[in-house]
């Protein structure tokens, strides 16, 4: 709880003069929860995996951990090299149950931010994330329509994973894509599925807020391929202050984790014989 004094107040006066802040944390220095009635140590331990070791310290134990702390490690990866499987909806052993595909845009071309699109499946029974695939984007300078030339790519993408919802950031540039990309899937006779999102927080905080806490208590999977593409450089050079020189791969994977996923559902259930029970009498 904070307060604010009225321009008025008279500042030498110490409004909370004597009083004595008291802490308690979650946990005690002997590992023994402070309310276990409410929050038996097990229940602290599954919330503090969820969370991340830095809500947790900030929320829990009341120990602020400052953001320029924090760095993303791509050590906390846990990598993979299995397909989704679309008649079961699994990735290995985990059940999936949501997917995100989201775009961060830009004119795409060589000297410009990067132009970045990810695709995400998510196990919320696990809380898990899978950074299953990431495309970033490239148009040459001399094109004369670099954003439909781009909005070609992501159908492509889409019809890749056979995923037709996708969430846009329309942000400045990104204001004009929904409209090209409905006139490019009418093209490809597709109907899609366009999420329009816009971000008002900085991207350091989107990244930071949206990537460490599933990383860091080791949720975050990522499929093998991606080694091939700039995202582990980018997380290897990432600083909260905002030094790094490429992010845009991370934010773009931020902005999926964000997202509002769409459920998924196996493809097909295959044919199953029912038989039914004709021994009756009318």
């Amino acid at each position: 709880m904070s307060f604010r004094l009225n321009e008025n107040f008279n500042n030498s006066i110490h409004f909370l003069s004597g009083y004595k802040q008291l802490k308690i944390p979650i946990v005690d220095s002997a590992g023994n929860s402070a309310w276990p009635e409410m929050f038996p140590i097990e229940k602290i331990h599954e919330l503090e995996r969820i969370v991340g070791p830095r809500h947790f310290s900030a929320q829990m134990m009341l120990e602020y951990v400052p953001e320029e702390r924090v760095y993303l490690d791509p050590g906390a990866l846990q990598f993979y090299d299995d397909d989704f499987d679309t008649k079961l909806c699994r990735i290995g052993q985990y059940c999936i149950t949501g997917v995100s595909m989201y775009w961060d845009p830009s004119s795409g071309h060589n000297r410009a931010d990067g132009s970045v699109c990810v695709l995400v499946y998510r196990d919320d029974k696990n809380k898990t994330v899978f950074v299953h695939d990431i495309m970033y984007m490239v148009v040459d300078d001399d094109d004369l329509h670099p954003l439909s030339t781009q909005c070609d790519k992501i159908i492509d993408f889409m019809q890749k994973h056979k995923i037709y919802r996708v969430g846009i950031e329309i942000n400045g540039l990104g204001n004009a894509l929904p409209e090209i990309m409905r006139r490019v899937a009418d093209k490809h006779n597709l109907q899609i599925n366009i999420v329009q999102i816009a971000n008002h927080t900085k991207k350091e905080t989107r990244i930071l807020n949206a990537i460490e806490p599933v990383l860091n208590t080791g949720r975050l999977f990522m499929h093998n391929k991606i080694k091939q593409t700039m995202l582990l450089s980018e997380m290897l050079a990432w600083a909260p202050i905002g030094s790094a020189e490429h992010d845009d791969g991370l934010d773009a994977v931020a902005g999926a984790l964000m997202m509002n996923p769409g459920t998924i559902r196996p493809v097909t259930f295959g044919n199953k014989l029912i038989h039914a029970n004709t021994d009756f009498k009318i």
